[in-house]
């Protein structure tokens, strides 16, 4: 199979961005919208790009931009809370006035939105990724989503797609899922992201057990337990 995927680059840029607005979605469950005449020219062409938050000079988190409007110089942010960290902590207490300053993405890997069948799974740190696929992806596309946690359960999932939901308690059980499904005929795409040790597993199940194309997929670690700022394509 030949790899449909697009790969681009983007010039990196610092962004000295204000919040106008802090929606607690869930308890541990942030969106923040950033704004700044810097945004005029802000570019993110995939739903798993990734920008650095810059917390501090020492302190940097990859996250997901949600959406962007260039012509209202908006950035919108989602923070899923965990109990310590730098960018859980930053969150926590944004309000608006604060400043803030980001950089990228660097690139991005355009995954078409064509494929037979899209399966989209991860725990809380995938959903901002998740969420903005599904807002993208067209009324034709069939899709089946698998989450874990509890933000996951409290979130919508908003699409024009023919959208599959799956709500799991934790990411063991969102394993154990992905290890029983079937995966439907024909060419789709698969993707993953969550905790390192549990996205490895994923990797296995798909790759190995399921003997899917790795030119058809994309599984992340987006974060490891007990590190901080880990972030991996596996």
């Amino acid at each position: 199979m030949s790899n449909r995927i697009q790969r681009v680059r983007h010039e990196l840029k610092r962004r000295e961005l204000q919040v106008v607005d802090v929606r607690h979605l869930t308890p541990d469950y942030v969106s923040v919208t950033f704004k700044g005449e810097t945004l005029h020219d802000f570019v993110s062409s995939s739903y798993d790009d990734h920008l650095k938050f810059l917390i501090s000079d020492e302190e940097r988190r990859d996250f997901t931009p949600r959406s962007y409007n260039n012509e209202k110089r908006e950035l919108t942010i989602e923070f899923a809370l965990h109990a310590t960290g730098a960018a859980s902590d930053w969150a926590r207490q944004a309000a608006p006035g604060q400043s803030a300053l980001v950089a990228g993405p660097r690139g991005s890997m355009i995954i078409p939105m064509d494929y037979a069948w899209h399966v989209l799974a991860g725990d809380a740190s995938a959903l901002p990724a998740i969420r903005r696929r599904l807002e993208e992806l067209p009324a034709e596309a069939q899709v089946q989503v698998l989450v874990a946690g509890p933000e996951a359960a409290a979130l919508s999932f908003d699409s024009a797609a023919q959208v599959s939901l799956q709500r799991y308690d934790d990411g063991q059980a969102l394993l154990t899922a992905i290890r029983a499904m079937a995966l439907p005929a024909g060419v789709g795409f698969f993707w993953f992201a969550g905790e390192a040790s549990v996205a490895a597993q994923v990797r296995d199940a798909v790759f190995g057990d399921k003997g899917h194309p790795r030119e058809a997929a994309r599984i992340s670690a987006y974060w490891k337990q007990g590190a901080s700022g880990h972030h991996e394509d596996l």
